[in-house]
């Protein structure tokens, strides 16, 4: 079957959503644009959940449910001067859009929501429901709010679409967000000799924590785990005291079989090791979203897998196949998705396919060829016929 879609309104909308700035807890221009779109182009039922998710649906209203991820908000854009193109204007050049949430993860969430037009356009009944989200809050919390929302719609299955340069993808690695803690004794900083500096401690704990990298596990498809020191604060009450405390934040990125226990007894063995006096602890994650909805959660999102073999893989590759007319490769991604909590703590199983580079996110060259924005919308819509049926 021949899946008709309209190029140029797809376009249209995502550079409307491309232009509304939307880091997290700040989408609600963005979410209230995407719900106008979806009425607009005839879902079934469109809503704003609790958190602050837009969710539409087309289908049965029965049936199996299958559920289309894509994340509204967008990192920050940095230096303003860095990037050679307006982030936020959306232009397109040789048939590339470029913008920020252009790859991550504007694209696909267009993309989708012309998918299921022209399943409407078309007069497909799909004999379960598709519900398409643009979620919230994923680049400071993945998974929080697509899991909420998945404990209550209950979908059988999930479709991420994440930037996988039209390739399949099946898993990612985990990770946790830890915070040390070290601490000394003050004094005046002309004689050091009275006191403990916290920051020479914390030195020990760092040469720990790069000597432990390179002993973390290895899995063959989802590769090493890591752990690196991405911030360091520590200082006295004034320039001239000895500190008594300094902070590090590690970013730990979790292998298969690797966990948060483990992660934690890791750092904890280093700091007995060097006899000091520290603590590691999980960063929690505390915020309210655009619809003022209370946010808590432990930032130790775990790693999640499916099996080559699953047949929400092999259905993902074959709707590739008869939509596009190539093998796709099937990958892991590098980054973190949604998927920790849909596949990593819920179990439901979970794949992801979107249009857009992985090298692009979170850059001042965010891009999604526009054939590629097509091909995308056309998978999302033969992959909704596959699993539900019409």
């Amino acid at each position: 079957m021949e899946i008709l879609l309209d190029k140029e309104p797809l376009l249209s909308f995502l550079q409307d959503i491309i232009r509304l700035p939307s880091p997290s807890t700040e989408e609600r221009g963005v979410v209230e644009r995407i719900a106008e779109e979806m009425k607009r182009v005839g879902f079934a039922e469109v809503f704003i959940d609790e958190v602050g998710n837009v969710v539409g649906r087309i289908g049965s209203g029965g049936g199996k449910r299958l559920l289309y991820d894509a994340h509204t908000d967008t990192v920050g854009i940095g230096d303003p001067s860095a990037w050679s193109r307006d982030p936020y204007g959306a232009e397109i050049e040789e048939d590339v859009l470029y913008g920020r949430g252009a790859a991550d993860n504007k694209g696909a969430l267009a993309a989708m929501i012309y998918g299921a037009k022209s399943l409407i356009d078309g007069g497909l009944d799909l004999t379960g429901d598709l519900y398409v989200v643009g979620t919230v809050q994923e680049e400071d919390c993945e998974g929080y709010a697509v899991g909420l929302l998945c404990q209550k719609i209950k979908p059988q299955a999930i479709l991420l679409g994440e930037p996988t340069d039209l390739q399949i993808s099946r898993g990612q690695r985990g990770r946790i967000m830890l915070i040390v803690t070290t601490h000394g004794r003050s004094c005046h900083a002309s004689t050091p000799e009275q006191g403990v500096n916290a920051i020479y401690a914390m030195n020990k704990v760092v040469a720990g924590i790069e000597a432990l990298n390179s002993k973390l596990a290895q899995h063959p498809f989802l590769g090493p785990g890591t752990i690196a020191v991405t911030r360091i604060e520590g200082g006295g009450a004034s320039l001239n005291v000895v500190p008594d405390t300094c902070r590090a934040y590690l970013d730990r990125r979790l292998t298969w079989g690797e966990d948060e226990e483990l992660a934690l007894a890791q750092v904890r063995k280093i700091i007995q090791e060097e006899g000091l006096e520290a603590q590691v602890e999980t960063m929690v994650y505390e915020a309210r979203s655009h619809t003022g909805h209370p946010c808590q959660q432990k930032k130790y999102f775990p790693a999640w897998l499916l099996e080559e073999d699953h047949p929400l893989v092999q259905m993902g590759a074959r709707t590739v196949r008869r939509s596009l007319g190539y093998e796709p490769q099937i990958i892991g991604w590098r980054f973190s998705t949604d998927g920790v909590a849909t596949k990593g703590e819920l179990g439901i199983p979970t794949i992801g396919f979107g249009p857009g580079k992985e090298a692009h996110c979170h850059t001042t060259e965010d891009q999604v060829r526009v054939e590629d924005l097509v091909k995308a919308a056309r998978v999302y819509a033969q992959f909704a016929l596959e699993f539900l049926g019409r």
